[in-house]
């Protein structure tokens, strides 16, 4: 019985985690709990979620993309003017997309052609995107980037963002429907392999058959296309986008979201499954914190100390299996 325990610890101790952040989260909030207050969990998830989704991917490979808040921003905001042109939804998701792919793939390039630390490549691009998109922002003499109201598309797009179904927001069954594609990918098929093999041992995947360079660039463009999900999901929900505080700390957020949801940042070992799990642990640490009436600006401090304990676990788990 005791090694069935440690062994269920072992591989979905993200669930756990969740459950306890969970129940704290019911205890402290007591009689304001509603079913919307459960399903809104869900919702506050589904934007960061999508991204550690893909953020998720990279992690698995040893990698790590630090730019993923600033994409998501330049995209928005290109996208946005793109949209106000066009009047199209259609147009506005194909932006999106073909923009966080770009940005992915030429992050993806220069660390798997060109071999750069995906770190710097990643730091840098961060910096060039987040500039990019304020300095667009300034020469339109606007304080916004912001859907025009008045187009006849609006309302449709609206509606999508903030819907439900069954009483669950429509953005929500995306990002799960995406986690599940996800979960499928990297479990059944021989690119999920590839991309854990990579993880585990760069050399041994090598010689093993793996294309390297092709898998890097192709994990890092599936993170750029989250981006740019998630993109099109903040833009459907809140039709606007601020430059300067839109996606900030994204990328520290959703790689907080995968470490807590079970997968080693030394790469090859992790479950999917559990960035959804992580995610909504992330979500609800900022509902327990409002909950607590604890000042906002104590937030990230929370948050970093329960990062930091997602990090010791592993280590400890890893000590544990040597």
């Amino acid at each position: 019985m005791a090694e069935k325990i440690k062994k269920f610890w072992s591989l979905y101790n993200f669930i756990v985690v969740f459950l306890i952040i969970f129940a704290a989260f019911l205890v402290i909030n007591g009689k304001a709990t509603s079913w919307t207050t459960i399903t809104n969990i869900l919702l506050h998830s589904a934007i960061l979620g999508t991204i550690a989704l893909g953020m998720g991917l990279i992690v698995l490979t040893g990698d790590i993309d630090l730019s993923v808040g600033s994409s998501f921003v330049l995209a928005g905001g290109i996208a946005i003017v793109a949209f106000n042109h066009t009047n199209s939804i259609f147009l506005l998701l194909i932006v999106c997309l073909a923009l966080g792919a770009a940005f992915g793939f030429l992050n993806g390039f220069m660390v798997g052609k060109m071999k750069m630390p995906s770190f710097i490549v990643t730091l840098a691009t961060m910096l060039i995107y987040r500039s990019i998109s304020q300095y667009m922002m300034n020469e339109m003499g606007q304080t916004r980037y912001s859907i025009d109201a008045t187009l006849s598309k609006y309302r449709a797009l609206f509606n999508f963002g903030n819907g439900n179904f069954l009483t669950i927001s429509l953005l929500a069954i995306v990002w799960l429907l995406l986690a599940v594609f996800m979960i499928y990918m990297t479990n059944s098929t021989k690119f999920g392999k590839r991309i854990y093999a990579l993880g585990s041992n760069p050399k041994g995947a090598m010689l093993a058959g793996v294309n390297v360079v092709w898998t890097k660039i192709s994990v890092f463009v599936i993170c750029g296309l989250t981006v740019g999900l998630a993109t099109f999901l903040k833009i459907a929900k809140d039709t606007s986008f601020d430059p300067a505080t839109s996606g900030k700390n994204y990328e520290l957020y959703s790689i907080a979201a995968v470490v807590i949801g079970g997968i080693s940042m030394s790469g090859g070992r992790g479950k999917i499954l559990g960035i959804i799990f992580g995610t909504m642990s992330f979500t609800l640490i900022d509902k327990i914190i409002t909950a607590l009436g604890m000042n906002a600006l104590l937030n990230d401090t929370v948050k970093g100390i329960i990062l930091l304990a997602a990090v010791g676990l592993q280590m400890i788990q890893k000590r544990s299996r040597d």
